[in-house]
Protein backbone atom coordinates (compact mmCIF):
# COMPACT_ATOMS: atom_id res chain seq x y z
CA UNK A 1 0.00 0.00 0.00
CA UNK A 2 2.92 2.54 0.62
CA UNK A 3 4.81 1.78 -2.81
CA UNK A 4 1.49 2.58 -4.47
CA UNK A 5 1.29 5.88 -2.68
CA UNK A 6 4.79 6.61 -2.98
CA UNK A 7 4.70 5.78 -7.04
CA UNK A 8 1.71 7.88 -6.90
CA UNK A 9 4.22 11.35 -5.54
CA UNK A 10 7.14 9.77 -8.27
CA UNK A 11 4.33 10.64 -10.44
CA UNK A 12 3.06 13.93 -9.57
CA UNK A 13 6.63 14.97 -9.12
CA UNK A 14 7.86 14.15 -12.61
CA UNK A 15 4.49 15.50 -13.78
CA UNK A 16 4.98 19.06 -12.08
CA UNK A 17 8.04 18.82 -13.58
CA UNK A 18 7.12 18.43 -16.90
CA UNK A 19 4.49 21.13 -16.36
CA UNK A 20 7.22 23.66 -15.40
CA UNK A 21 9.47 22.63 -18.32
CA UNK A 22 6.32 23.50 -20.88
CA UNK A 23 5.79 26.82 -19.07
CA UNK A 24 9.11 28.07 -19.62
CA UNK A 25 9.03 27.02 -22.90
CA UNK A 26 6.15 29.00 -23.65
CA UNK A 27 7.94 31.94 -21.80
CA UNK A 28 11.14 31.96 -23.82
CA UNK A 29 9.09 31.32 -27.09
CA UNK A 30 10.19 34.83 -28.36
CA UNK A 31 14.00 34.83 -27.83
CA UNK A 32 16.30 32.95 -30.34
CA UNK A 33 17.99 30.80 -27.82
CA UNK A 34 18.23 26.84 -28.70
CA UNK A 35 15.46 25.86 -26.54
CA UNK A 36 15.46 22.14 -27.14
CA UNK A 37 18.24 21.18 -25.87
CA UNK A 38 17.93 23.18 -22.71
CA UNK A 39 14.70 21.30 -22.14
CA UNK A 40 16.33 18.14 -22.95
CA UNK A 41 18.74 18.89 -20.21
CA UNK A 42 16.43 19.56 -17.70
CA UNK A 43 14.58 16.59 -18.16
CA UNK A 44 17.56 14.21 -17.67
CA UNK A 45 18.42 15.99 -14.62
CA UNK A 46 14.86 15.92 -13.19
CA UNK A 47 14.61 11.86 -14.21
CA UNK A 48 17.84 11.47 -12.80
CA UNK A 49 16.93 12.93 -9.93
CA UNK A 50 13.78 11.39 -9.53
CA UNK A 51 15.60 7.79 -9.93
CA UNK A 52 17.92 8.97 -6.98
CA UNK A 53 15.40 9.90 -4.80
CA UNK A 54 13.21 6.52 -5.71
CA UNK A 55 16.66 4.62 -5.15
CA UNK A 56 17.02 6.47 -2.20
CA UNK A 57 13.31 5.58 -0.59
CA UNK A 58 13.47 2.16 -1.42
CA UNK A 59 16.85 1.56 0.35
CA UNK A 60 15.03 3.64 3.64
CA UNK A 61 12.48 1.32 3.06
CA UNK A 62 14.41 -2.13 3.07
CA UNK A 63 16.24 -0.81 6.04
CA UNK A 64 13.48 -0.11 8.18
CA UNK A 65 11.74 -3.53 7.53
CA UNK A 66 15.26 -5.31 8.14
CA UNK A 67 15.41 -3.14 11.34
CA UNK A 68 11.76 -4.57 12.22
CA UNK A 69 12.29 -7.97 11.52
CA UNK A 70 15.66 -7.98 13.92
CA UNK A 71 14.02 -6.13 16.79
CA UNK A 72 11.29 -8.62 16.37
CA UNK A 73 13.76 -11.89 16.83
CA UNK A 74 15.62 -10.32 19.39
CA UNK A 75 12.29 -9.29 21.64
CA UNK A 76 11.50 -13.01 21.22
CA UNK A 77 14.77 -14.35 22.04
CA UNK A 78 14.67 -11.97 25.32
CA UNK A 79 11.10 -13.49 26.07
CA UNK A 80 11.79 -16.96 25.73
CA UNK A 81 14.79 -16.77 28.30
CA UNK A 82 13.66 -13.82 30.13
CA UNK A 83 13.16 -16.09 33.50
CA UNK A 84 16.72 -18.32 33.28
CA UNK A 85 18.45 -15.57 36.12
CA UNK A 86 15.62 -16.60 38.68
CA UNK A 87 16.18 -20.48 38.14
CA UNK A 88 19.98 -19.56 38.58
CA UNK A 89 19.17 -18.47 41.83
CA UNK A 90 16.90 -21.14 43.11
CA UNK A 91 19.05 -23.88 41.66
CA UNK A 92 21.15 -23.69 44.90
CA UNK A 93 18.40 -24.13 46.96
CA UNK A 94 17.62 -27.38 45.59
CA UNK A 95 21.10 -28.49 45.90
CA UNK A 96 21.06 -27.91 49.71
CA UNK A 97 18.32 -29.75 50.31
CA UNK A 98 19.27 -32.69 47.91
CA UNK A 99 22.19 -32.63 50.30
CA UNK A 100 20.23 -32.69 53.76
CA UNK A 101 17.81 -35.31 52.39
CA UNK A 102 21.18 -37.66 51.05
CA UNK A 103 22.91 -36.69 54.67
CA UNK A 104 20.01 -37.01 56.88
CA UNK A 105 20.33 -40.76 57.57
CA UNK A 106 24.06 -41.29 56.36
CA UNK A 107 25.44 -41.39 59.66
CA UNK A 108 24.29 -44.58 60.35
CA UNK A 109 21.17 -43.74 62.74
CA UNK A 110 17.86 -45.13 62.47
CA UNK A 111 14.94 -43.31 61.52
CA UNK A 112 13.76 -43.53 65.34
CA UNK A 113 16.92 -41.80 66.27
CA UNK A 114 17.37 -38.86 63.54
CA UNK A 115 15.06 -36.83 62.70
CA UNK A 116 12.17 -38.20 60.44
CA UNK A 117 9.89 -35.07 60.55
CA UNK A 118 12.59 -33.01 59.93
CA UNK A 119 13.92 -35.39 56.88
CA UNK A 120 9.84 -35.48 55.42
CA UNK A 121 9.85 -31.80 55.11
CA UNK A 122 13.00 -31.07 53.57
CA UNK A 123 11.97 -34.05 51.13
CA UNK A 124 8.62 -32.18 50.47
CA UNK A 125 10.48 -29.00 50.07
CA UNK A 126 12.87 -30.49 47.37
CA UNK A 127 10.09 -32.02 45.44
CA UNK A 128 8.10 -28.75 45.76
CA UNK A 129 10.54 -27.01 44.33
CA UNK A 130 11.87 -29.66 41.74
CA UNK A 131 7.89 -29.93 40.52
CA UNK A 132 8.44 -25.39 40.54
CA UNK A 133 11.78 -25.97 37.92
CA UNK A 134 9.87 -28.58 35.83
CA UNK A 135 6.59 -26.17 35.55
CA UNK A 136 8.78 -23.67 33.70
CA UNK A 137 10.59 -26.43 31.77
CA UNK A 138 14.09 -26.59 33.47
CA UNK A 139 15.07 -30.57 33.52
CA UNK A 140 17.66 -32.24 35.69
CA UNK A 141 20.59 -33.49 33.13
CA UNK A 142 21.15 -37.17 33.97
CA UNK A 143 24.94 -37.62 33.89
CA UNK A 144 25.61 -40.44 36.40
CA UNK A 145 27.28 -43.57 34.65
CA UNK A 146 27.26 -41.76 30.89
CA UNK A 147 30.00 -41.04 28.73
CA UNK A 148 31.54 -37.81 29.77
CA UNK A 149 30.12 -34.51 27.57
CA UNK A 150 32.39 -31.56 28.15
CA UNK A 151 28.89 -29.45 26.48
CA UNK A 152 26.65 -30.99 29.75
CA UNK A 153 28.87 -31.60 32.27
CA UNK A 154 32.24 -29.73 34.37
CA UNK A 155 34.61 -32.19 35.30
CA UNK A 156 36.15 -31.68 38.41
CA UNK A 157 38.50 -34.51 38.57
CA UNK A 158 39.27 -37.74 37.31
CA UNK A 159 39.51 -40.95 39.35
CA UNK A 160 40.24 -44.77 38.66
CA UNK A 161 37.45 -46.96 39.09
CA UNK A 162 36.92 -50.90 39.01
CA UNK A 163 33.08 -50.38 38.03
CA UNK A 164 32.73 -47.50 35.61
CA UNK A 165 34.66 -47.50 32.25
CA UNK A 166 36.82 -44.67 31.20
CA UNK A 167 35.49 -41.21 30.37
CA UNK A 168 32.08 -41.88 32.36
CA UNK A 169 31.14 -40.37 35.29
CA UNK A 170 31.49 -42.34 38.49
CA UNK A 171 30.58 -39.19 40.87
CA UNK A 172 27.67 -36.16 40.74
CA UNK A 173 28.40 -33.27 42.93
CA UNK A 174 25.87 -31.38 41.23
CA UNK A 175 23.64 -31.64 38.98
CA UNK A 176 22.99 -29.86 35.81
CA UNK A 177 20.44 -28.55 34.47
CA UNK A 178 18.75 -27.51 31.13
CA UNK A 179 16.01 -24.18 30.90
CA UNK A 180 14.25 -25.42 27.33
CA UNK A 181 15.99 -25.92 24.72
CA UNK A 182 19.58 -24.16 26.77
CA UNK A 183 22.03 -25.52 28.94
CA UNK A 184 21.14 -23.17 32.61
CA UNK A 185 23.93 -24.94 34.34
CA UNK A 186 26.19 -27.76 33.67
CA UNK A 187 26.71 -30.81 36.30
CA UNK A 188 29.77 -30.96 38.08
CA UNK A 189 30.59 -34.37 38.28
CA UNK A 190 33.73 -36.70 38.58
CA UNK A 191 34.88 -38.87 35.69
CA UNK A 192 36.41 -42.38 35.50
CA UNK A 193 39.96 -42.84 33.95
CA UNK A 194 39.53 -46.52 33.65
CA UNK A 195 40.68 -49.80 35.92
CA UNK A 196 43.95 -48.39 38.09
CA UNK A 197 47.48 -49.76 36.55
CA UNK A 198 49.56 -50.99 39.45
Amino acid sequence: MNEKVKKEELKEEQEGVAEELISGVADSAGEEVPVEKTLEEQLAEAKAEVAQLHDSMLRMAAESENFKKRIRRESLATLKYAGENIFKVLLPAVDNLERAVAHAGADGTTAEQGFPALREGVELTLKSLVGILEKFEVKAVDSLGVPFDPAQQEALTMEPSETVPANHVTTVFEKGYYYKDRLLRPAKVVVSSGVSVG
